[in-house]
């Protein structure tokens, strides 16, 4: 199985570049790292795609050979075990993993992104050590778990509560979460948790590292969703779960909500990108089914209506690569990590809907029908406009954000 690591010679030989820009990757390693990842999508992955969604899981000799190729953790850096890819070449990643069934990605999403980011940009060098080799690995799995009943796509509103125990100075964390992806198989908890309420110096709202073999951790049954078959979510009750001060990302109670806010913003980029490949793979099915299905004799391709389809459905995906390829590049030049992520996230979960209602318009009855492929990312992509901030969160941060950056401006004049 191959392995996905750069070689450290190439490393050393090649100069960073402006598109490698806080990535150990070089330019040629990586045209070589997505070349892999797009034979065992392609290859390995899709024609295994009725497979996974009749079983509801990922098959173990798949998830084997992601981890050989190091894709649990292409986003994590070298120094800790991953690949290093910075966020533009996430994006590129993300392109190709989106054109398969999405519970592909899922299995190694939450170890890239939301809940690996947080230990990447804001854990301590200790939890850095405990922790990050064996999510880059896939030895770990780490879940994300803020979602909870009544606070969604939002965290101020969280009630799962960690109050510090004055006898022996550990965190009790009761809580419940909801939705969490990989639940289910997760080694590791990344929970967000009140720790007082919202004042002046700052929200009150903590992140904790907690195993899910602790005592008072409790996972749910897996949910039973509309699509994304294999992808698992659970609930997970926090039951007075003791952890101490090691376990407190950052090691200070205020870094919780910034932490929360930059993964889940990072994290909208990849999901932007996601849409783009899921949308191209509904376009070229459509392409293809058009090309050689026939009404009354003649190619429905040939038809003006169809074609009409099909060229909306490629405005959307071309529109949507130039988006998120911009928006990536403005967050490694750090030039706009809010508006932009979510201006991404925004058009390309909304645009992918649109491309798969197409794509089972131009499929006609056979696009309703169970293994079609159409049919599975239609259902698959209604999530992308909900997880990671729904399309009306995403509406409130770009607009919210473009007012108060109009104000400000108007403020020094």
């Amino acid at each position: 199985m191959m392995s996905l690591q750069p070689t450290p010679s190439s490393q050393e030989k090649r100069p960073m570049t402006a598109s490698t820009v806080s990535s150990a990757v070089g330019e040629q390693d990586f045209r070589e790292i997505l070349a892999a990842t797009r034979d065992f999508v392609r290859s390995a992955v899709v024609p295994r795609e009725s497979e996974i969604m009749n079983g509801d899981r990922v098959p173990d000799d798949i998830r084997a050979r992601a981890a050989s190729m190091g894709l649990f953790g292409y986003a994590i850096p070298q120094e800790w075990g991953g690949l290093g890819l910075d966020i533009a070449q996430d994006v590129e990643m993300a392109m190709e993993l989106g054109y398969t069934t999405l519970a592909l990605r899922s299995m190694f999403g939450t170890n890239n992104g939301i809940a690996g980011q947080v230990l990447v940009g804001f854990g301590t060098d200790g939890q850095k050590a405990r922790w990050l080799e064996g999510i880059a690995s896939g030895d770990v799995v780490a879940s994300f778990a803020l979602t909870e009943p009544g606070a969604g796509s939002n965290p101020a509103g969280l009630r799962t509560k960690a109050v510090r125990d004055a006898a022996d100075g550990t965190w009790v964390i009761t809580g419940r979460k909801q939705y969490i992806t990989n639940a289910p198989t997760a080694n590791l908890f990344v929970v967000f948790a009140r720790t007082r309420p919202a004042d002046d110096d700052g929200p009150g709202i903590a992140v904790f590292l907690v195993p899910a073999d602790a005592h008072g951790v409790e996972v749910g049954a897996k949910d039973a969703k509309m699509g994304q078959e294999g992808a698992w979510t659970a609930d997970v009750v926090l039951d007075g779960v003791r952890v101490g001060d090691d376990a407190l990302i950052g090691g200070a109670q205020d870094i919780g909500y910034r932490a929360a806010m930059t993964s889940l913003a990072r994290g909208r980029i990849h999901i932007a990108a996601l849409s783009v490949g899921a949308a191209q793979r509904a376009l070229d099915e459509s392409v293809a089914y058009a090309a050689t299905t026939t009404q009354g004799g003649t190619p429905i391709g040939e038809f003006q209506l169809v074609q009409a389809m099909l060229a909306d459905m490629q405005a959307g995906v071309m529109a949507g690569r130039a988006l998120v390829r911009d928006t990536a590049r403005l967050w490694l030049t750090g030039e706009d990590r809010r508006i932009a992520p979510s201006t991404a996230k925004l058009f390309c979960t909304e645009m992918v809907g649109k491309v798969a209602d197409l794509a089972v318009q131009v499929h006609g009855g056979a696009g309703y029908m169970r293994d079609v492929p159409v049919e599975r990312i239609y259902r698959e992509v209604r999530l992308l406009r909900l997880y990671e901030g729904t399309s009306e969160i995403q509406r409130l941060i770009v607009g919210g954000g473009l007012v108060k950056a109009a104000q400000r401006r108007a403020g020094s004049t």
